[in-house]
């Protein structure tokens, strides 16, 4: 599982030109399946995304958590965060899971994610436009947790 984070200012989904989901501050979330996840690695990805201290406090360092500010999240998945482009140019994604292992575990992370939080997201296979003012910019990428 790979996640790419960022913390927002806003961001939202648009499908057909049409907006689809859109959240205010919090973190726009890139998720990516690969196929030896399990959903014991969505619980752990899940609860770290969701107790990352990168909102700053009245200090101005990052210390706070999303649920510190109010923050919501948008999930969206991609599959080319696995690409592998080490041979030729056009890079090869055959290390992202196909969708009938990846949907599951996508809609588990959502579904795990709002148990807790405002979650909204994508959808899954479609192509998306997605626009976002990027806080900082602050970008972690998460992975081999």
């Amino acid at each position: 599982m790979k996640l790419v984070v960022q913390r927002v200012k806003k961001a939202k989904v648009i499908i057909d030109n049409k907006v689809y989901s859109e959240i205010k501050q919090g973190f726009l979330v890139y998720l990516g399946i690969t196929h030896s996840d399990t959903f014991e690695d969505v619980i752990k990805y899940v609860n770290k995304v969701a107790n990352l201290r990168v909102f700053e406090d009245e200090n101005g360092k990052m210390n706070l958590s999303i649920d510190k500010i109010n923050g919501e999240f948008l999930v969206v998945s991609q599959f080319t965060l696995y690409a592998n482009s080490q041979r030729g140019n056009r890079p090869s994604f055959i290390e992202a899971a196909n969708p009938d292992i990846a949907i599951p575990l996508y809609e588990l992370f959502i579904s795990e994610l709002s148990k807790k939080h405002i979650v909204k997201s994508g959808q899954f296979g479609a192509n998306m436009q997605i626009e976002s003012i990027n806080d900082g910019p602050v970008t972690i990428i998460l992975e081999k947790l």
